[in-house]
C-alpha cells in the first residue's frame, strides 16, 4: 500500500475524529455517552494508523499529521484541562522543540542559503571595498566606519534593545510569511540578510579589524541569527509543501502547514527577546572583546542545552504516551 491509498482508505475516519476533537474542545458535554464509544474506536483506529505510518512511510507529511491528532484525542480522552501556564511552559519546553526537530532540514536549509549571500558579499568586497557601495543601500555603506568600532558613544540601552527586538522580530515574520509566495521571499531575505553581514564582514577585514567586528556580532547574533533561520525554515516549509502538496490539495498544506510554521514562529519570540537585551545592553557595553565572545560561547551552550534538554523531555513524553 502506498501514501495514497493510505490517506486515501483511512481520511474519512480521521475527518470524523477531527469533528469531534472540535466538538469536545468546544465543550466536555458536546458528546454524549453513546458516540463516546465511537470516539473511543476512531481514536484507537488513528493510534494504530500512526503506527503504520511511522513504519511505512516516516518522512510523509501524513505521519506528523496523524501523530497532531492522536495526541489532541488522547489528551481530551484521558487527561484534565491544563492550565495556560503549563500549557505555554509544555509548548516551549517539548512541542517546540519537537516541531524543531521534526522541520531541522528546512532550518538548515535556511542557514545555508544566508551563508551563499555571506560567503558572495565577502568574497565581493574582498577583491575589491569599493563592491560594498553596489552590494550595500547607501546609508549602510556610507554609515560603516571600521575606525570608528565601539565608540558610539553614550545610548539608551533600553530604546535601543527594544528597536532591536522589533525589527528583529519583523525580519522573522516576514520570512515566515514569504512561504505564501511558494517561499521565494523567504530566499530573497535569507540571501539578502546573508549579503549585508558578509560585505561589512570583508570591509572589516580589509581594516583588520575582523576580530573586534566579530566581538560585536557574536555575542547576540548567535541566538539571534538561529532564531531567524528557524523563522525562514518555517517560510520554507509553507512554500515546500505549497509547490509539493503531495496527496493533499494545496489549500489543505497551506492550513497544515502554515499551523505549524505559526508554532515555529512562536518558539523564537524568546530568542529575539534573549538575543534584543544582549544587543541593547552587553554588545554596547564597555568590557573587553574577550568577555564579549564568552557571551557568544554562553550562548551557544545555552542553546545546545536548551535542545538537548527539550529533546530529553519529548522522548519522555513519547514513551509516556505509548505505554
Amino acid at each position: 500500500m502506498n501514501v495514497k491509498q493510505f490517506v486515501r482508505q483511512h481520511r474519512d475516519d480521521w475527518k470524523q475524529l477531527e469533528e469531534m476533537v472540535a466538538a469536545l474542545s468546544k465543550s466536555r458535554n458536546a458528546i454524549t455517552g453513546e458516540n463516546m464509544a465511537k470516539y473511543h474506536r476512531l481514536y484507537q483506529k488513528a493510534a494504530q494508523n500512526l503506527s503504520y505510518s511511522q513504519t511505512y512511510f516516516q518522512h510523509d507529511e501524513v505521519t506528523p499529521y496523524l501523530n497532531g491528532l492522536v495526541s489532541k484525542a488522547h489528551n481530551l480522552l484521558y487527561k484534565d484541562q491544563v492550565s495556560s501556564v503549563k500549557q505555554i511552559r509544555y509548548f516551549f519546553s517539548t512541542k517546540f522543540i519537537g516541531l524543531l526537530l521534526e522541520q531541522w532540514r528546512f532550518v538548515v536549509a535556511a542557514m545555508i542559503l544566508f551563508a551563499i549571500g555571506g560567503i558572495g558579499s565577502f568574497l565581493a568586497v574582498m577583491n575589491d571595498p569599493l563592491h560594498i557601495y553596489s552590494i550595500l543601500p547607501a546609508n549602510i555603506a556610507q554609515g560603516v566606519d571600521p575606525e570608528k568600532l565601539g565608540s558610539g558613544g553614550a545610548v539608551d540601552s533600553s530604546l535601543m534593545s527594544a528597536s532591536i527586538m522589533t525589527n528583529n522580530i519583523q525580519v522573522a515574520m516576514l520570512a515566515f510569511a514569504g512561504g505564501i509566495t511558494f517561499g521565494i521571499l523567504t530566499v530573497y531575505l535569507l540571501i539578502y540578510n546573508g549579503i549585508i553581514v558578509g560585505a561589512l564582514a570583508a570591509l572589516f577585514w580589509h581594516h583588520d579589524k575582523s576580530y573586534d567586528f566579530w566581538a560585536y556580532i557574536v555575542p547576540h547574533g548567535m541566538i539571534e541569527l538561529t532564531a531567524i533561520f528557524i523563522a525562514g525554515g518555517a517560510g520554507l516549509l509553507m512554500g515546500y509543501k505549497l509547490f509539493v502538496p503531495g496527496p493533499f490539495s494545496r489549500g489543505y498544506q497551506l492550513k497544515q502547514q502554515a499551523k505549524r510554521s505559526v508554532q515555529l514562529l512562536l518558539g523564537t519570540i524568546p530568542l529575539f527577546v534573549i538575543a534584543g537585551i544582549i544587543e541593547g545592553f552587553i554588545t554596547p557595553a564597555s568590557i573587553s572583546l574577550e568577555a564579549k565572545y564568552m557571551v557568544a560561547f554562553l550562548t551557544v551552550i545555552g542553546l545546545i542545552l536548551y535542545i538537548v534538554i527539550g529533546k530529553l523531555k519529548l522522548v519522555k513524553a513519547t514513551a509516556s504516551f505509548d505505554s
